[in-house]
């Protein structure tokens, strides 16, 4: 048995690992990578993925780094069922659909930006479109949580709650070869206990070998009663201050369980009668609806009667394109949620262009944000940003509070694992950065009650080898394919050159008239500006 790792290892995006067992290919998950630049270009390497010569596909959940790669596959030829829960199939259907949306729209933006500047790169084709996701989309098939299916001969699968998001499940598989069985337990992304709308994860039997999520390997996360307070401090900072509360957040999930959080907030009189609540995100107002649809199978069926059309506790539901644009001008206090969560696309780029500037603005973080993204740089305490190829500056109080995360914290996830790390199920640890996984291997090693007790950390490209009784093998990765070595002399030589024409030229640009040479003097002084911005971040 081969298990290849194509995302999610050693950071937490563009989740997928094949499998090859029992006479099949198959993956669990098949997510985008989520970054920047030099990150998100790992989409674009669909040959990794084989997809003519994969059978099925094991998904998990429908966020899109779990998700959002399936009508890539689809589009080079992938044609076999992709399994999911009932909710994941409701919840995809709509994900695909707006991330070939964005993927259109960007590519239109960038031909339009090309033809300006009379240049065209290859990378504009979009990454997929609408057809393709409809084509990905058709290929979902919805299985029972708890109910074993056979999707090929010597591979059994059941899905189990993982209290994630609505559908999540972490799978537990059985794959018979050559007379001998192996269990294998995916997590995928595991809730923390006691979530608002979710059903607590649920705990597996232990497998032969245990692939568990990271993501908050290093830390815990803080009560549901801080989080409420913490929220209801930067409501109350930007209202005296007649400014807007901007919160980044995922469409599906997170803002349902921050629409929930806030009625909370609004029955205790925590949050004033008179600041309304804008959930300024298609995708978001659609997967609200999803979760009507489910509420009677979820914790709390607060969320049904909450809908686009009814405007109760004063929450609004922008569905065009104008009302999102009249935002950025209203006046007075506002609450907006508003997709993506990590600030890498959608509206929310908008209001934190007409908001981080502002003294006395929230930007309220309430989910992860992956290395590379734009809320990351952020959150780590960047003065000022770059957006819209405009530097502004962040005048704005940011707030991070993780206890809204769909995540198990630190402890929630060792409270987790170790029942199965002590009965000798060897531990793989996916879906976190270095940092998170290697904080979590140390504590599994230390807290178990076995000395033979395995911690793997797999990287990007990796492939190992599963054979019973026998020692895993693992086949590194090729390092230049996975992480690109970047040339730094001859990116600082570019520059010397480039320098070294500049004074070379210079008696030209004294030659020419007063008004060119202002011209190329703020031209220059802009140039000067943007490299020091970039050596303050190193």
């Amino acid at each position: 048995m081969k298990i290849s790792f194509l995302g999610a290892a050693r950071t937490v995006t563009g989740s997928c690992h094949v499998i090859e067992a029992a006479g099949a290919r198959f993956a669990v998950d098949c997510g985008m990578h989520q970054g920047n630049p030099a990150i998100e270009e790992r989409n674009r390497q669909s040959g990794l993925y084989r997809p003519r010569e994969m059978d099925f596909i094991l998904l998990t959940h429908a966020h899109i780094d779990h998700s959002g790669l399936l009508p890539l596959l689809a589009a080079e030829g992938f044609k076999g069922n992709i399994y999911c829960t009932h909710p994941t199939l409701d919840l995809a259907a709509l994900m695909l659909e707006d991330s070939a949306h964005i993927q259109e729209m960007e590519q239109e933006w960038k031909q339009s930006h090309d033809k300006r500047r009379g240049t065209k790169r290859d990378s504009d084709k979009a990454l997929y479109t609408t057809e393709d996701a409809r084509k990905a989309v058709t290929l979902l098939r919805p299985v029972d949580f708890d109910k074993t299916f056979e999707p090929h001969p010597g591979i059994k699968v059941t899905y189990r709650y993982a209290g994630h998001i609505l559908g999540a499940a972490f799978l537990d598989l059985e794959i018979t070869e050559g007379g001998q069985t192996t269990r294998l337990v995916f997590s995928g992304d595991l809730g923390r206990p006691g979530a608002l709308l979710l059903h607590d994860a649920e705990h597996p039997n232990p497998p032969d070998w245990l692939f568990v999520e990271s993501t908050y390997g290093d830390r815990n996360h803080r009560g549901e009663s801080d989080t409420l307070e913490e929220l209801a401090q930067a409501i109350a900072y930007s209202y005296s201050h007649g400014e807007k509360v901007i919160i980044p957040s995922f469409a599906v999930g997170r803002t349902q369980e921050l629409l929930y959080s806030l009625i909370l907030l609004r029955e205790r009189n925590q949050l004033p009668a008179d600041m309304p609540i804008f959930v300024d995100s298609p995708l978001a107002i659609r997967a609200t609806e999803v979760f009507e649809k489910y509420a009677q199978t979820l914790h709390t069926p607060e969320l049904q009667g909450i809908s686009p059309k009814d405007g109760s506790y004063n929450i609004h539901f922008t569905l065009n394109t104008e009302e999102s644009q009249a935002l950025n001008v209203l006046q007075g206090p506002a609450i907006i949620l508003s997709a993506s969560g990590m600030c890498n696309a959608g509206r929310i780029k908008h209001h934190l262009k007409h908001n981080i500037w502002r003294e006395g603005a929230s930007i309220v973080f309430v989910g992860y944000q992956a290395v590379g993204t734009l809320g990351r740089k952020i959150v780590d305490g960047a003065e000022s940003i770059r957006l819209f190829n405009d530097d502004l500056a962040v005048a704005a109080k940011v707030f991070t509070i993780n206890g809204f995360s769909a995540h198990a914290g630190q402890s929630q996830l060792l409270d987790w694992i170790l029942p199965m790390s002590k009965a000798g199920s060897r531990i793989v640890l996916i879906h976190g950065e270095p940092k998170a996984q290697e904080a979590l291997a140390d504590l599994i090693k230390k807290n178990s009650s076995r000395d033979d007790v395995e911690v793997f950390i797999p990287d990007y490209l990796e492939d190992m080898t599963l054979e019973p009784g026998r020692k895993v093998a693992v086949e590194l990765f090729n390092t230049a394919k996975a992480r690109p070595r970047v040339d730094w002399d001859f990116l600082i030589a570019d520059m010397d050159a480039r320098l070294a024409q500049l004074r070379e030229r210079r008696s030209r640009a004294e030659q020419l008239p007063w008004e060119e040479q202002t011209e190329l003097r703020d031209r220059l002084s802009e140039i000067s500006r943007e490299l020091a911005v970039f050596l303050s971040q190193i």
